[in-house]
This record gives structure tokens, C-alpha cells and sequence, in this order.
């Protein structure tokens, strides 16, 4: 695996001192609630002060973190309902990655993103009616511009069924959606979605974080996307191909704050809400990528790793010994739903204190005040063109 540095490592965040003071997250109120979509350019008040503006639907989060996409098929049913519960009584979402929606899983609608990938796997009214938000994958961070397979014996009689494919066969997704060669045919895309569940959910295109990600994300927002996530090189899967995991794709850092500098300069950024992804392996990571432009972060390996993956990274082969990336029936009884969402909620809930103490310790009691405040972060080791794509200034300025 290649060693580039994270640059998440080189930018230390400021914190108060003398003239700012810092806030006691234990004793006094911390805002951490989020929404995700588009906003209208301005809001319009009647007499009486009451809002006559209508709003565009949006995710609403407690804590700016969410669960990203991870199929049922290269996760077991046990390990997705896992994710399901602690996202619902977190007050956040998970992602169904592109295999479709259990049977069992629907009740968790409300809190549940709905993934359309290059395979359509899955993909009918009743799953798009069901869930929160919709989300085009483009790309993924740990694989750009590769599509996905699922090996034949992980597609057994509920995985077949859900993915709507025939019992042991290989569910292969093309690289590209071969209804989309140009922003145009995204827009159409967006637009059926959304004709498809009365514009009541807000859509998400999921895209890689690639040198040009800025005015991809430019074009996705005309678009009519209301959300967009972007995923980095240090995104995690067990199903990638080594040689492009370890060298396609930019870091996330970068990737972030160039889409954030490009909205706003174009006036849009008001338009879409940005979710970052790819290796947020702690608070730290997250309050950083919030301050670098993302509205939230999408988590995955850190999920799993929470719910006991080992990372013996040998998910493609079925065998996963902790009942995860398995669907061996006798292998995924070894994974207690109870106790998987159990400690999803330890981990979010330890993140949202940690968050909320580093939120303190700069003199800001609010999510929103730290989003695309680069002014809270300074570069360490960068270099001058590297410090200027991230927007922040060296350390002692």
C-alpha cells in the first residue's frame, strides 16, 4: 500500500486563548444539528413573521456524520441492520450501497439513503419510495472509474431476491451508467428520481475526488443535485483493485476545499450541500474536513471496524470469520445485530463529545459557525501550493 501522507496530519487547528474565550461543551449548549440539500437564494417572511419561502426537502442530522453505502451482498443482513438501528436512534442516516433494500429493512425508511449504481440492482419504486434520500453513485474513492462485482457465492436466496438477479450468478456493475455520458443525461437522471418519488427527497450524486472534481461538482450542481458526496483516495473497500486503490484519486482535503472555493465563487454554493468521505478515521478528521467547506462526512471502515471487522481485508472471498462481509449463514450468526448497533452508537456518540470539546477549545458553540472557516486550521509541512489550493495559511500566520 502506498505511503502518501494524509494530509489531514499537516493542518492543526487554533484554539482560544486570551481574546477569544473558549466554551465548556459541559455546561454550555453546542450546536451540532445539520441539514443537507439545497437552500433557496433568499427567504421571505409574511406579516406575522412566518416563513412563506418553500423549502427543498433535506436530511436532517444530529451529529454531521452519516453511515456510507455498504450493499447487502458484500455485507451480511446482520452487519446492515447493524447500521439501520444505531442510525435510527442516532438521529442519522445509512446508506444501502447498490444492492437494494432488505425486506426487513424498510421499517428503518426514515432514516435510510436509497444508492442507484451503474447495475440499477435493486432498483424499483417501492425501494425508491421508501427511503430518505436518493444518492447516484458516480464513483468511489477507493476505486474511481471501476465498477463493482459481487462474486457468485455471496449472491444467495436473499441476496438474489432483493438484487433481483438469478441465485449464484455475478452481480457485475458496469464502470460507467450507460445512460450517462454528459451533465445533460445526469440531469435527466436527477430529474426521473425525482418525478419518480414527487420531489419529495432530495438527491445525492456520489462522486470520486479526481483532479478536475471541482468543476465536475460545478456541473452536478446545475445539475439539479441537491447534495454531493465526494470520496477520497483513502476511501476503504474489500473489493477494490490494488493497483487502483493505491493510485488513482486525491485526497480528500484538497478535493473539498477546491469544490468549496469553485461553488462559492460561482454564487452556488448555497445550492447543494457537500458531504465528504474517504478515511475519516476519527473526530479530528471530521471537524477538519467540516472547516475545509463539507457540510458533513460520510464513515464507513471506522463503522466496521466498530462492529468487529479485523480488517483481514479478504471480503471478496465470503469468509469473513466476525459475521460482516459474509453470507455464510453459520459465519453471520457470529454478529449480533443488538450488539452491533450497540456500538456503532458508543463510537458516534464518543465522536459527538469529542467534537463538541474541540468545537469548545475554539471558541465556537456552533457546526455551522466552523463550516469553510478555514481561518481555525494552519498548514504544517505544505507547501505554498498546496496551503493555497486548501485555502488556509501556514502555521504562525
Amino acid at each position: 500500500m502506498r505511503q502518501l501522507p494524509a494530509l489531514c496530519h499537516f493542518l492543526p487547528y487554533t484554539c482560544s486563548q486570551v481574546t477569544n474565550p473558549s466554551i465548556d461543551p459541559l455546561r454550555e449548549p453546542m450546536e451540532l444539528k445539520t441539514y443537507l440539500g439545497r437552500k433557496p437564494d433568499k427567504l421571505e417572511f409574511d406579516e406575522n413573521g412566518r416563513l412563506v419561502t418553500k423549502l427543498t426537502p433535506q436530511l436532517v442530522l444530529n451529529v454531521p456524520i452519516m453511515f456510507s453505502a455498504m450493499s447487502f451482498g458484500s455485507i451480511s443482513l446482520n452487519a446492515c441492520e447493524s447500521l439501520a438501528r444505531a442510525a435510527t436512534q442516532l438521529g442519522i442516516y445509512y446508506n444501502t450501497g447498490e444492492g437494494g433494500l432488505h425486506s426487513s429493512l424498510y421499517r428503518y425508511g426514515k432514516n435510510t439513503i436509497a444508492q442507484v449504481a451503474s447495475g440499477r440492482f435493486g432498483v424499483h419504486a417501492d425501494y425508491l419510495n421508501a427511503a430518505a434520500a436518493l444518492e447516484i453513485k458516480i464513483g468511489q474513492g477507493a476505486k474511481p472509474g471501476i465498477g463493482g462485482h459481487l462474486p457468485g457465492e455471496k449472491v444467495r436466496a436473499e441476496v438474489s431476491a432483493t438484487r433481483m438477479i438469478p441465485e449464484g450468478s455475478d452481480a457485475i456493475s458496469p464502470a460507467p451508467h450507460h445512460d450517462i455520458y454528459s451533465i445533460e443525461d445526469l440531469r435527466q437522471l436527477i430529474y426521473a428520481l425525482k418525478e419518480a418519488t414527487n420531489y419529495a427527497k432530495p438527491v445525492i450524486v456520489k462522486i470520486a475526488a479526481v483532479h478536475n472534481v471541482a468543476a465536475i461538482a460545478s456541473g452536478i450542481a446545475r445539475a439539479g443535485a441537491d447534495i454531493i458526496a465526494i470520496d477520497g483516495f483513502r476511501g476503504g473497500t474489500g473489493a477494490a483493485p490494488l493497483r487502483i486503490r493505491d493510485n488513482v484519486g486525491i485526497p480528500i482535503e484538497m478535493a473539498i476545499a477546491a469544490v468549496d472555493t469553485r461553488l462559492k465563487e460561482e454564487g452556488i454554493r448555497h445550492q447543494v450541500s457537500v458531504v465528504a468521505a474517504g478515511s475519516m478515521r476519527n473526530s479530528a478528521d471530521i471537524i477538519k474536513a467540516i472547516a475545509l467547506g463539507a457540510d458533513a462526512v460520510y464513515i464507513a471502515t471506522s463503522a466496521l471496524i466498530a462492529i468487529g471487522c479485523h480488517m483481514c481485508q479478504k471480503c471478496n472471498t465470503g469468509k469473513c470469520n466476525w459475521g460482516i462481509a459474509t453470507q455464510d449463514p453459520q459465519l453471520v450468526k457470529r454478529l449480533n445485530p443488538n450488539i452491533g448497533a450497540r456500538r456503532l452508537v458508543n463510537l458516534i456518540t464518543a465522536w459527538e463529545h469529542e467534537i463538541k470539546e474541540m468545537l469548545g477549545g475554539m471558541g465556537i458553540n456552533s457546526i455551522e459557525s466552523l463550516r469553510g472557516n478555514r481561518e481555525m486550521l494552519r498548514g504544517v509541512g505544505l507547501t505554498q501550493k498546496e496551503m493555497d489550493i486548501l485555502g488556509i495559511k501556514a502555521a504562525g500566520e
